[in-house]
């Protein structure tokens, strides 16, 4: 085998006597290296949007969410609350409305989602990390408050501590509209802005508005013990799976537990899409590219005859002369993946650490590094698909070797 490389590794780099035959040969190399190098700097950028959005989300979603499978509302005794909260991992435990609603400030009209939920809300989560301004306050005395998000506020046009109260209107639990007095339908609160936040997803910036529970329950006319959902924060994320199981028999069938990447799987599961469609297409796009090796090949073979018949004299089989050209050819691509491939890392580690690329913040105002991150995997990958492709791509020609 170490003559083979030997020898094809000579082709590869000596002087051939027609130049078009080292032009093309360094058109595939170079094809092959810029590709490379495109897979592994797309991929991690995937990476990085995915655990950046993940990151997001988790500033904001707790741990593990339960909610009903059929319908939507329940009580605490249909999930045995006192003794859920008593499960050992079990940190905090948040009862949860959320229901759309009008929402109304001056003149101004917008529909969105409101989430009532407990001061233990922002203790179980990263909220407060998300704040683009203002603090995480609900209620302050007799007065409501809310945090709402930013693409809402700008939308309505309130911004924290405003004198100006939001107006809420949900319809009437029970009951028919009655259309001589529409507003009569409709109960109706009102709040004031405490906080804006931001996590650069339209379904909670440009829709929700955080409020206080008990106003949740008023409005949407749910009785004291009634919700949509509980949300738990864990003591360790370690032993997820063990007191997710753990809930699961207490609480039955009836219910199901989401964890942090579940309650956003469609979000998540499209993002992975994207991933693999866009590796599918650069993909195709190097397999372009490499189809060079067959037209170098096939020149250096007619270029080579002599060499050919010379190795056939001194006894070499047909086979061992194929394998020379193959190796030949798959050398090209090999080289020309293992140099893209560096660079693409080096390209990587260099934003990962220095962040030279950034883009706009959640407020639009500050600049973050381009989110990027590098998987062993994704570069195994790269390395593997452009050798099967170089491998096919070599084989075409010397198949059909004649000597």
């Amino acid at each position: 085998m170490s003559l083979l490389l030997h020898i094809a590794f000579r082709y590869l780099i000596s002087k051939k006597s027609h130049n078009a035959i080292n032009i093309i040969s360094a058109i595939s190399g170079v094809g092959v290296c810029v590709g490379a190098m495109a897979l592994v700097v797309i991929l991690s950028v995937f990476n990085g949007f995915g655990s950046l959005v993940q990151g997001q989300f988790s500033n904001f979603d707790p741990d593990l969410k339960i909610q009903k499978i059929e319908g939507k509302t329940f009580f605490a005794e249909d999930v045995k609350l006192s003794e859920l909260r008593k499960i050992v991992g079990v940190e905090r435990v948040c009862e949860v409305v959320q229901e759309n609603a009008l929402f109304q400030y001056e003149d101004r009209q917008e529909t969105g989602v409101v989430k009532g939920v407990t001061e233990d809300f922002g203790k179980m989560t990263d909220v407060e990390k998300t704040l683009l301004g203002g603090e995480f306050l609900l209620r302050h005395g007799d007065i409501d408050y809310a945090v709402g998000g930013v693409g809402l506020a700008a939308n309505m046009g309130f911004r924290h501590f405003f004198n100006t109260p939001i107006r809420i209107y949900a319809p009437q639990r029970e009951g028919q509209i009655n259309m001589a007095n529409p507003e009569g339908s409709f109960m109706m609160d009102y709040v004031y802005c405490s906080g804006i936040f931001g996590v650069e997803q339209a379904e909670y910036d440009e829709k929700m508005l955080i409020v206080d529970l008990q106003l949740a329950r008023e409005l949407f006319e749910y009785e004291e013990d009634e919700m949509t959902a509980l949300e738990i924060q864990l003591s360790s994320e370690k032993a997820e799976k063990e007191v997710r199981e753990k809930i699961q028999t207490l609480i039955g069938e009836g219910f199901q537990i989401k964890n942090r990447t579940e309650q956003h799987e469609s979000y998540f599961r499209i993002m992975q899409v994207e991933k693999w469609i866009t590796y599918l297409i650069l993909s195709f796009i190097l397999l372009i590219a490499i189809f060079n090796i067959i037209g170098s090949l096939s020149m250096l073979i007619m270029d080579k005859e002599d060499d050919i018949k010379t190795l056939r004299n001194l006894g070499a089989r047909k086979s061992l002369i194929q394998r020379i050209f193959f190796l030949e050819g798959w050398l090209i691509s090999f080289v020309g993946a293992i140099i893209g491939v560096v660079i693409g890392v080096v390209l990587c580690v260099i934003q990962m650490y220095f962040g030279l690329i950034t883009m706009p913040g959640a407020d639009m105002y500050t600049m973050i590094p381009y989110p990027i991150e590098l998987h062993f995997i994704d570069v195994l990958l790269v390395l593997l698909t452009i050798t099967v492709m170089g491998a096919f791509c070599a084989w075409i020609p010397t198949r059909k070797i004649e000597c």
